[in-house]
């Protein structure tokens, strides 16, 4: 005998039908345990990696945000050599205030034109199927 089963023998030597449904349902709970186990070491393992990677791109966001700061600098100095330096500086943050207002007003027709925020297509195609199961045989 291999000593498998766990409990004890019936008359015949033979595990019951009972038994065997018993065992059958502890492996496959434990079974069920091990790859839930395993489904969560892969998914924080995974999950670690995806936070390593948004900071990575949080550090390069960062970093070009510096840049576009240093290109900025790098204009008002490039005018002051034509201008005075006060002058030069204020052109730049002119051009920068009106690149930022056209922006807004971009921002704000798009937005306008998502508005309201409800799936229109979804809801119609949830309403068609609704009566199509309501009233059977009746197709638009």
């Amino acid at each position: 005998m291999s000593g498998a089963h766990t409990g004890p023998p019936s008359s015949s030597g033979d595990p019951s039908t009972g038994e065997l449904v018993s065992q059958l349902s502890a492996e496959v709970s434990r079974l069920v345990r091990d790859e839930l186990r395993m489904a969560q070491l892969e998914v924080s393992g995974k999950a670690k990696k995806m936070g390593i990677g948004a900071g990575m791109f949080g550090a390069a966001g960062l970093l070009a945000l510096y840049g576009v700061g240093v290109l900025i600098a790098t204009a008002v100095l490039a005018l002051a050599l034509a201008l005075d330096a006060w002058l030069a500086a204020l052109i730049v943050a002119v051009v920068l205030l009106l690149a930022a207002g056209i922006a807004a007003l971009l921002g704000k027709s798009k937005v306008s034109e998502a508005s309201p925020p409800v799936p229109s297509q979804a809801i119609g195609n949830v309403r068609e199927d609704v009566d199509a199961v309501r009233h059977p045989g009746m197709h638009h």
